[in-house]
């Protein structure tokens, strides 16, 4: 017999055995395919955050945190976390608003009183708690 037939014990030829094993790896290969492109979706979000502005981070983090080796894992564990939180165009707007909010002006009160630029602000705030208490 060949080998996608078999026959039962009473003398029946069931090819579908052969039939039901291809499908059911097709099916696991489709949820690995799946599975696979929702991670790597993941990790485009985490890749996000270009080298330049990592490294930055990582710089100012410890400029203020002192200059060790255990800060450097620490500073560097801490962008990790945050770029896994907000995108980096995110990071980017609320690094802005920050920086704006610090010019005198009028014109900059916009800044410190507009709720998006509030909520912007805060979801980076939220990001750094976060990192500070998963990686200090």
């Amino acid at each position: 017999m060949s080998a996608d037939i078999h026959a039962s014990a009473g003398g029946q030829v069931q090819p579908r055995r052969h039939l039901v094993f291809s499908l059911a790896l097709l099916g696991a290969l489709a949820v690995t395919g799946t599975v696979r492109a929702q991670a790597d979706r993941g990790l485009q979000h985490l890749n996000d955050y270009p080298t330049e502005a990592r490294a930055e981070y990582v710089f100012a983090c410890m400029a203020t945190n002192g200059q060790s080796s255990d800060v450097l894992r620490r500073c560097s564990c801490s962008v990790d976390i945050i770029a896994t939180i907000i995108s980096y165009e995110r990071y980017v707007e609320a690094e802005t608003v920050l920086s704006l909010q610090l010019v005198g002006g009028e014109r900059m009160s916009l800044f410190r009183t507009a709720a998006s630029a509030k909520k912007l602000v805060s979801d980076l705030r939220r990001a750094q708690a976060e990192a500070d208490i998963r990686c200090f």
